[in-house]
């Protein structure tokens, strides 16, 4: 990412489709064509996993998974997998409006179920390219699939609630359960499959454009997944595999209590003992899947924030050393050359700005936060260094004009000035401000 260039973030599930959520589909080739023909040259998403627990994309049930809702049902009518009139029979969200989790959720899967039953039963050099898949895969798919099974054997509770020997892994309690599912277990890689290879050609399409593609990598996983189910020693869980310390951060001027996230955190020790095997093999999945990754809250390799899994809120958390430069270091000798985005936003120390520096890593820089007009602000144009991506805003903030229309009038008016805006108002007078002056406007113009 040597080279200046714009681009835009936008949800897979925000893209357009008769089918209730955005997909890999045509109007995901659509939008490539529109991002070329407006010289765009990124296109961001958020992660693709599979979500759980309200739905969100940073509550995934695996790290290395893509979501099945995103496959497009078309192209499976497109090779006889499904008729048209089945998935037409099916009540969807009205397009434009926001997703239905609940409908994806009772419609998706038996199309899904059908479709991959008529793949099965063709045989064939398909389902050999899928075993083929399994096996390059195994060291997580099959801890996901299985995952995924005894989760709809259990009607979809939690794994802390699933039966002894299942919960702690048994060797037998596994055996067993992978000869009673395995269809489901065939059902689920085949989920995989597809929706991995969708992804490629879109990628490969959007390549052709001469768009790259930018993903994202929450930096914890949900406690409900398949990463903390099969790799319990490497987070901070008590004998009964409860988080015993989860993620969150510290109460600010926005929140009182705090945020408190419920990700359990990791063990760093563990993990650096192993040459951070799990990070690696993450991240090199990631750069299957995309050209340039977003690690999501950076700052926490340097120094992460520690609450009792037993508290109500964040108020009592602490700040905890993270593995810092071993981890940097461990990326850069394993993915040497990695595409990487480090998430910095929020209060960052010496400490993570000395860590930031010496990833190389480009940090990022939000425009909306820029225009404070009660106080200075690190985010002002002007200010940035070379190295940075720089957002009007992420998937926290509102749109653009969302913001020109919720923000305070003093602020609106002080970006207005700042951009040289023809809608300009009278700037306001901001205390302590670094953009006062003439000169800071002249510069940022510069």
């Amino acid at each position: 990412m040597s080279e200046r260039a714009a681009g835009i973030l936008l949800a897979v599930s925000s893209l357009p489709s008769p089918y209730g959520i955005g997909t890999f589909g045509e109007d995901a080739r659509e939008w490539l064509r529109f991002l070329k023909s407006a010289g765009q040259r990124y296109w961001q998403i958020l992660p693709l996993g599979p979500t759980g627990w309200g739905d969100s994309p940073y509550q995934s049930f695996s790290a290395f998974a893509i979501s099945p809702y995103y496959i497009d049902l078309d192209e499976l009518v497109a090779r006889g997998l499904l008729a048209q009139e089945e998935i037409d029979s099916v009540r969807w969200a009205r397009r434009g409006v926001a997703v239905d989790y609940a409908a994806l959720y009772r419609h998706r899967e038996p199309l899904l179920r059908a479709a991959c039953e008529r793949f099965r039963s063709r045989g064939g050099s398909p389902v050999k390219a899928l075993e083929e898949f399994r096996a390059k895969n195994a060291f997580w798919l099959d801890d996901f699939a299985l995952f995924m099974a005894l989760k709809k054997m259990h009607k979809g509770r939690a794994w802390l609630e699933w039966d002894d020997g299942l919960r702690a892994r048994d060797a037998q309690a596994l055996e067993k359960a992978r000869k009673s599912l395995a269809d489901d277990i065939f059902f689920y890689s085949f989920t995989q499959f597809i929706a991995l290879a969708q992804w490629k050609e879109l990628r490969e399409y959007a390549h052709e454009l001469g768009v790259a593609i930018i993903g994202d990598a929450p930096i914890y996983v949900a406690a409900d997944s398949a990463d903390a189910w099969a790799n319990d020693e490497l987070f901070q869980l008590d004998e009964n595999f409860k988080p015993s310390r989860v993620a969150g951060c510290p109460p600010d001027p926005f929140s009182a209590d705090g945020q408190l996230w419920g990700n359990p955190l990791y063990r760093w020790d563990r993990a650096e003992e192993t040459g951070f095997a799990w990070w690696i093999a993450r991240l090199r999945a990631c750069f299957e899947l995309y050209d340039v990754t977003r690690i999501d809250h950076f700052r926490g390799f340097e120094s992460y924030y520690s609450i009792d899994a037993r508290s109500s809120s964040a108020r009592d958390g602490e700040w905890v050393k993270g593995p810092g430069l071993a981890f940097v270091e461990a990326l850069r000798r394993e993915l040497p050359g990695a595409a990487i985005i480090a998430e910095d936003l929020g209060y960052l120390t010496p400490e993570v700005k000395a860590l930031l520096k010496a990833s190389g890593y480009p940090g990022m820089k939000v425009l909306q936060f820029a225009f404070d007009s009660r106080e200075p602000s690190d985010y002002i144009p002007y200010a940035y260094e070379r190295n940075c991506v720089v957002y009007t805003g992420t998937h926290d903030n509102p749109t653009a004009l969302g913001w020109f229309k919720s923000a305070p009038a003093e602020d609106a008016a002080f970006a207005f000035a700042f951009l040289g805006s023809a809608r300009s108002r009278p700037s306001p007078t901001p205390r302590s401000s670094p953009c006062r002056t003439t000169s800071g406007l002249t510069t940022a113009r510069e």
